[in-house]
């Protein structure tokens, strides 16, 4: 059984840890001289294949360190079926964005946030909205990815958690306060590939050392399809799609292709690559399963470690080196899109970009103290999706022109009538308000053995289109009595330009500043 000692695992630790500060220092050293914009984006710089790196470090893999929990966890579960099926519906999301990016990009060329479109259409409220939900959710994944990298290099060296969790905030702070988003972008494509090569050689190492006992595979049932994985197929793809879109840092990796062509290839390289790491990391919960190194009722999510522990202490090495740069690469990126998404959103590129990383500075703290904490890191995820499921919608109505009359009041009673109705399935399903109240943040967790997690995100962007719906009428209730006591036009269903989608002349800096764009 391999094992490393104390000293064997701080030096790879913070010896990779080092080799990121440095690399990441030295490229904030050679754009020592970009602009403050630069700083924050990269409009229309990259092409496929830095495209593609990107998104296999900090796209689906925004999960971090946590999928070596999640994944086999859903393997020992639901077998080949819920495997393939999580790893298919975290990896085809990403093509969302070569659908959707070059559609607002037309109608907001200087763009480099999907919150900077909806301000334009929706107006401040509905943008201001957005922005909350985006920067809470960030907040959230960086507690799920500490939280994630804490428990996983416990688990698999024995030591103590919280120094590593500060240097890796320590080291990241740094190079992306230094150099912002481009060197966040960069230093993903090396964490890309890093990650890239050691799943192959942990897979191979795997494959090749551990002895699968045939007998087990049939009685263990986790070759046929289930419930639970039919279920799953639906669940995960909604839920993915809209929580891919809820991230700023995703959307500002789609805006930095040079052309729509390089965004196609890059994110369909990404969707592929992403599918089969993820497949990979999902099978050993089988594995473990049929290896007999993993029995029910032990928590499914500890087949990869169990696997491990009968594996030579080489391939425990690789894979803390793997760990390293995965949340390296997920925790820059949130780090730097919550620096833009302040920026920009909360603060319109007025207020001096040190006092913004000092602000995202301040809140990690709490985040060091909540992943210590050790919450359920499915949990943080699944509430995040519920939002981004009852929010994006009503907004994605938004792009097409038929929809011209919606504002930003239907799209935010919306946002919240969809929230609303997971409360009302939830007390209808149960006969119990409270119960209901506790569907929004998923008590049960997701691998319900009932419909309740399926209804969730079947009401929530139903629900939410049907409150758009709603709103409309009220609004159209109330400006119509409007009209008419002050004997004025009835206009809700006038175009606006913004609606049209008509770009203003931007003439001077005022005018530019006043769209977020310099």
């Amino acid at each position: 059984m391999g094992s490393l000692s104390s000293e064997a695992s701080n030096a790879l630790i913070y010896c990779t840890f080092g080799a990121f500060l440095i690399s990441g220092c030295y490229i904030a050293w050679i754009f020592r001289q970009q602009s403050k914009m630069d700083f924050l984006h990269s409009n229309r710089t990259q092409t496929a294949i830095p495209l593609a790196l990107n998104f296999v470090a900090s796209g689906p893999l925004a999960m971090g360190s946590a999928i070596l929990f999640t994944y086999p966890e859903i393997g020992t579960l639901a077998g080949v079926q819920g495997v393939v099926t999580y790893a298919a519906c975290s990896a085809l999301p990403l093509m969302i964005f070569p659908v959707l990016a070059p559609m607002i990009r037309k109608k907001n060329p200087e763009g480099f946030l999907l919150t900077m479109w909806v301000r334009e259409r929706f107006g401040t409220l509905a943008s201001l909205y957005l922005s909350f939900l985006t920067l809470a959710t960030m907040f959230l994944y960086m507690v799920a990815e500490l939280s994630g990298v804490g428990q996983v290099i416990n688990t698999l060296t024995g030591l103590d958690p919280l120094p590593v969790i500060i240097v890796e905030v320590v080291v990241t702070s740094i190079y992306t306060a230094l150099g912002g988003f481009r060197v966040s972008f960069v230093t993903d494509n090396i964490q890309g590939t890093v990650i890239g090569i050691l799943i192959i050689i942990c897979s191979i190492a795997i494959g090749t050392s551990t002895s699968i006992d045939t007998s087990k595979i049939e009685p263990s049932g986790l070759t046929k399809p289930s419930l639970l994985g039919y279920q799953l197929i639906y669940i995960l793809l909604i839920g993915i799609i809209f929580a891919d879109m809820f991230l700023s840092n995703f959307w500002m990796r789609a805006f930095a292709s040079k052309t729509d062509k390089d965004l196609w290839i890059g994110c369909t390289i990404a969707s592929v690559t992403v599918f089969f790491i993820l497949l990979l990391v999902g099978c050993t919960g089988f594995v473990a399963a049929w290896a007999g190194v993993w029995t029910p009722p032990e928590y499914g999510g500890l087949a990869f470690f169990l696997l491990l522990e009968k594996l030579p202490s080489w391939v425990i090495g690789f894979v803390v080196v793997m760990v390293i740069a995965l949340s390296c690469a997920v925790f820059d990126s949130l780090q730097s899109a919550m620096v833009s998404t302040a920026s920009n959103d909360l603060f319109r590129n007025r207020f001096p970009l040190m006092a913004i990383r000092g602000m995202v500075v301040l809140v990690i703290i709490p985040v060091i103290i909540l992943a210590i904490k050790a919450p359920s890191i499915l949990t943080i995820f699944l509430i995040s999706n519920i939002f981004a499921c009852a929010t994006m919608p009503p907004l994605l109505l938004g792009l097409s022109d038929v929809f011209y009359f919606l504002n930003g009041f239907d799209v935010i009673f919306g946002a919240l009538g969809g929230l609303l109705s997971v409360w009302i399935f939830g007390t209808i399903y149960y006969g119990d308000a409270h119960e209901g109240a506790k569907l929004l943040i998923l008590t049960g967790g997701l691998y319900a053995s009932d419909w309740s997690v399926f209804g969730v995100f079947m009401v929530a962007p139903g629900g939410s289109l049907v409150f758009t719906a709603i709103g409309v009428l009220l609004r159209i209730v109330f400006r119509s009595g409007q009209s008419k006591f002050q004997g004025r036009r009835f206009d809700v269903f006038d175009r606006s330009p913004a609606s049209c989608h008509e770009q203003p002349t931007m003439k001077s800096t005022d005018d530019v500043r006043s769209y977020g764009v310099a």
